[in-house]
């Protein structure tokens, strides 16, 4: 499975809609651990655009964190703004 492409209109309405959301996934001190990617591939499924926060005040790990996550999780990076990142994935089509 392939990561999508977005325009960058695409980018721009998912921030948006993004903007009202609470983050559903908390990376705490333990960093990313499978129970995390899991959690994150149940929510991404559930709603498609999810916010996930990032503890820790180290800048450059928190962005190789959400890059592992990306890479984990075959999402698209949305934003990534302090702590927070936003993360979206269309959801597979039931085959009938």
């Amino acid at each position: 499975m392939e990561s999508v492409q977005l325009s960058t209109k695409e980018k721009i309405a998912l921030r948006a809609q993004a903007h009202a959301l609470h983050p559903v996934v908390m990376i705490g001190q333990q960093s990313l651990t499978e129970a995390v990617i899991n959690e994150t591939n149940r929510n991404l499924e559930a709603h498609e655009l999810i916010k996930v926060q990032i503890a820790g005040d180290d800048r450059s790990e928190r962005i190789a964190i959400a890059e592992a996550l990306v890479a984990a999780t075959d999402a698209t990076l949305i934003q990534h703004i302090g702590k927070q990142i936003v993360l979206y994935r269309r959801k597979k089509e039931e085959v009938k």
